[in-house]
């Protein structure tokens, strides 16, 4: 049985929840599922755990995500993309300069408040923001608190004279449940004008990037090479301290029981016979479990 994550390169025009079925029809495996939707119009990471892996989703989707992009002064939609209907237009006479555009970047950086856009899968009273939006049935949307890591202009601004708008490249290093669609949205807002994503595309996700991230045919074509396209557990806790176990620890950790171990870390992953077998936390003196990885099948 495989265990292990996938890193899905998503393709545009495709559902996260598509290429969940199409890898579960290829590997022909039931247990399995992905750490964070994309849109379908966005493409990129897809990390999809698959086996034992996904006993780890929860705390893959607390890691950062990494996004580059474009977005367009001088449009708005209801959706904060170019699938939405416009909401606004106002012909951009004035060029902003790059350290403008900057300036607004910063202020939209740190610890943040963020209204979902209204199509987005956000569910209120247990229906998604975007079933109320098509049944055209007002609602008020939560806020929710997100942190923007770093949101930074790539290059210079790019005016259309003819079209009188502005286009500008982006990039973004956040928290889970950020829309970097409302970002843009929000950066339009400070700057004074309609605001539009023009495309977006996810270049890290659960600890893994771009470089790693393998298209569902490539996956189809070396199916009997999973080496070639399936990350290891052990992969996703290489950055936490690793604890070699004794028969006797081990056999205490098969039994989920707390053990007392010589370090100061808050979290470590115990290895025996040169696998992760469990995450532990230390709580007080002694270390408990977080997440247990016993089986290598």
């Amino acid at each position: 049985m495989l265990n292990g994550i996938v890193v899905v390169n998503k393709p545009r025009g495709v559902t996260s929840s598509d290429c969940v079925y199409k890898l579960r029809k290829i590997l022909h495996i039931r247990k399995i599922g992905h750490a964070g939707t994309l849109d379908p119009e966005v493409n990129g990471v897809l990390p999809i755990a698959v086996g034992q892996a996904t006993k780890l989703i929860e705390l893959m989707h607390e890691k950062p995500k990494s996004y580059i992009g474009s977005g367009m002064f001088g449009r708005a939609t209801d959706s904060y993309d170019l699938d939405g209907k416009t909401t606004a237009e106002e012909e951009i006479v004035t060029p902003f300069t790059s350290n403008e555009i900057i300036v607004g970047m910063k202020e939209l950086t740190g610890k943040l408040e963020q209204v979902p856009p209204i199509y987005s899968a956000v569910r209120v009273n247990g229906k998604r923001l975007y079933e109320y939006a098509r049944e055209h049935i007002p609602v008020e949307r939560p806020k929710r608190k997100v942190n923007v890591y770093s949101y930074e202009l790539t290059q210079d601004p790019e005016y259309d004279p003819l079209e009188k708008t502005e286009s500008f490249n982006f990039a973004i290093r956040c928290s889970k449940g950020t829309y970097v669609r409302s970002l843009v949205n929000d950066l339009g807002e400070k700057l004074g004008v309609p605001a539009v994503m023009t495309s977006l595309t996810r270049t890290s996700s659960s600890g893994f990037d771009i470089s790693q991230a393998v298209d569902l045919e490539t996956i189809e074509a070396e199916i009997d090479s999973p080496e070639k396209w399936l990350q290891p557990i052990d992969s996703f806790f290489v950055d936490l301290p690793k604890i070699k176990l004794s028969p006797d620890q081990f056999k205490r950790v098969s039994n989920g029981a707390g053990i007392d171990l010589n370090t100061n870390y808050a979290k470590v992953a115990l290895v025996y016979n040169g696998y992760i077998k469990a995450i532990y936390q230390r709580k007080g003196k002694i270390y408990c479990p977080e997440t247990m990885l016993l089986k290598n099948e």
